[in-house]
């Protein structure tokens, strides 16, 4: 990873004005990560890992030391700073060669309910698009539940070529990276 992924930084202003930040996930997020995790909601817990757990696991932190951005990356969103920095919402993506010979990613976002429709989601995936082109990738992937309307827009207004297929209640998403990402809409 380059000094200058290390340093990803970019300052957002949330729709009702609030500032907030989307950097690079880094081990020290551990306990931030954690006490955002318990914030959530059953059915924000449901949506994202499509099933019920009470903690994020611990290979979940030990894969941050892991971020590289070809085969794993992690950003966070945050409020506040120093000892006032709260998570609010995360992003990641897990690299692999896919059966045509493109490097391509599966890409999870979670945003607290708090922050919702705030437009984190839409930031976030622009930010893990401009890592991952910088990194070679072709594609990114998502699986979203079918009922998860918002996130669906979410990729629908990304501008991206976008192909879907329907696997029971889970809808399969593929996001060609080849073409400028439109600016986010609303």
């Amino acid at each position: 990873m380059s000094d200058k992924d290390l340093d990803f930084h970019q300052p957002i202003t949330l729709r009702d004005g609030r500032p907030a930040l989307i950097r690079v996930m880094h081990p020290g997020d551990k306990e931030r990560l954690q006490t955002a995790f318990a914030k959530l909601d059953p059915q924000s817990i449901y949506t994202r890992f499509f099933s019920m757990r009470s903690e994020l696991p611990e290979r979940a932190f030990e894969r941050i030391a892991a971020i590289d951005f070809v085969n794993l990356a992690g950003l966070v969103v945050t409020i506040g700073s120093d000892a006032d920095e709260t998570v609010i919402g995360s992003a990641s993506y897990v690299g692999h060669t896919d059966s045509d010979g493109a490097k391509v990613a599966e890409v999870a976002f979670t945003i607290e309910e708090d922050f919702q429709g705030q437009g984190l989601a839409s930031q976030l995936l622009a930010a893990l698009v401009t890592l991952a082109r910088r990194h070679g990738l072709k594609r990114l992937e998502a699986e979203v539940l079918g009922s998860n309307a918002p996130m669906l827009a979410v990729f629908q207004r990304s501008g991206l070529p976008l192909r879907r297929r329907r696997d029971g209640g889970v809808i399969h998403l593929d996001l060609d990276l080849d073409l400028d990402l439109a600016a986010p809409a609303g």
